[in-house]
């Protein structure tokens, strides 16, 4: 009898084992809508009154901002976020912001313009902008084997690749899905596991095979970002969200844009909703997960407003020279003469078109996010000097069901230019 008792507790404490193992890998595909919740989750409505608030910075557009709020609400509600945000800045300064809906519905605290939103691989034109300083400062170039500025490489197939073929996707390094690290990939599926040091992170992908030679192919890469970060820090002798408070963040006064993991006061901090993609207004909080391991590509959190200010630095040349904006904004091309998908340039993509068809075509250099419970869009239009930002805290099915009112924002603001 007593060893039976004794099998029974390690069969069970065994299924106990493996159940905590499992549950993370199980939440992953409840909230990626790919199996379904367990029946004790609790769901609630998004309320369907929707505070809103903005800032007009500049009287000129009082009546595009009065529009502009009302636009927000409007696509609030169509996508089912709980709450929207955008800011947009001309001629270098932030004219108008606006946001719309909660910012967390159970504690009733609405979304305000300095809401910070989780801003997923927007993050990877924050990265590209601190490179693109570092290159200005000749800290780094982006034509050299990254072996010449990170000596301790974990990963022998790593040696002979450039910042340049890790900025621009065309290093050969796996996206999520992709790794053959399995410890690795189940670490980005539990999302529980702590990274302080960018280098750190390395591990969790360190161990998986390249897709191909690195520079023949394009192959969209959240780890080729996180490598950068590891060589943009060995290159300056600087940790790298060191290199990002000096190189960017101080000099653009962008005090709302930081890592997530390391916020110790969060009450601007938006709370994260999963929405069935936005197919539901039924909708609960994400669950809890640290983004440490994909900091410099997806890590941070920020509000529209400090992203415009990113965006409107580009257009600076005292900030940006002409030189390396140029090469940071044009899309790489691939040994068989096509661009890379999406007209992918260097931490940016970079298109010919138009706001609205009764308008001329114009340049878009833009990035977007898509996180956890939260969605980021920015763009940059040259010819008219501007720059548009939407947040939300919540997912659409297509991206750009989401990210289409900032060609209304931008009509708008255009039209009262």
């Amino acid at each position: 009898m007593l060893i039976k008792h004794k099998v029974k507790v390690l069969v069970g404490l065994l299924v106990l084992a493996v159940g905590i193992v499992m549950w993370p890998a199980y939440e992953y595909f409840a909230y990626k809508g790919k199996i379904g919740f367990p029946a004790f989750y609790q769901f609630i409505e998004i309320p369907n009154d929707s505070p809103s608030t903005q800032l007009v910075h500049n009287k000129r557009y009082a009546q595009a901002g009065i529009k502009a709020l009302e636009l927000l609400t409007q696509h609030k509600t169509s996508i089912n976020a709980p709450a929207i945000s955008a800011a947009v800045a001309i001629d270098g300064e932030i004219v108008w912001a606006g946001a719309s809906g909660w910012a967390d519905i159970e504690a009733e605290i609405p979304v305000t313009t300095e809401t910070q939103f989780r801003i997923g691989s927007t993050s990877k034109a924050l990265t590209a902008t601190a490179l693109t300083r570092m290159v200005d400062g000749k800290l780094i170039n982006i034509d050299k084997p990254i072996s010449a500025y990170m000596h301790d490489l974990p990963n022998a197939n790593w040696y002979n690749i450039t910042p340049r073929q890790l900025v621009s996707h065309m290093a050969g390094l796996p996206h999520y899905k992709e790794n053959t690290d399995y410890l690795g990939l189940y670490k980005t599926m539990s999302l529980s596991s702590r990274f302080e040091q960018v280098e750190d992170a390395l591990e969790v992908f360190d161990g998986s095979e390249l897709l191909f030679e690195p520079g023949t192919q394009f192959s969209y890469s959240t780890f080729g970002t996180v490598l950068l970060s590891a060589v943009m820090q060995s290159a300056a002798g600087l940790p790298y969200l060191d290199i990002m408070q000096q190189q960017v963040f101080d000099p653009l006064k962008m005090t709302a844009t930081m890592a997530e993991f390391k916020i110790e006061n969060k009450q601007n901090l938006a709370a994260f909703y999963w929405n069935n993609e936005g197919r539901t207004d039924q909708v609960r909080k994400w669950r809890k997960v640290d983004l440490s391991h994909r900091l410099a590509g997806g890590g941070f959190v920020s509000t529209s407003s400090d992203l415009v200010k990113m965006g409107s630095a580009y257009l600076q040349d005292d900030f940006i020279s002409v030189k390396t904006r140029n090469i940071f904004w044009t899309p790489q091309t691939l040994p068989d003469g096509n661009k890379t998908p999406g007209n992918y340039a260097l931490g940016w993509r970079v298109l010919r078109g138009n706001i609205d068809d009764d308008m001329p075509e114009i340049t878009f250099a833009n990035h977007g996010g898509v996180s956890r419970g939260a969605q980021s869009w920015l763009m940059v239009i040259p010819e008219y000097k501007m720059c548009v930002a939407v947040n939300i805290n919540a997912n659409t099915d297509e991206f750009w069901d989401f990210g289409k009112v900032s060609m209304l924002l931008a009509k708008l603001f255009v039209l009262s230019h």
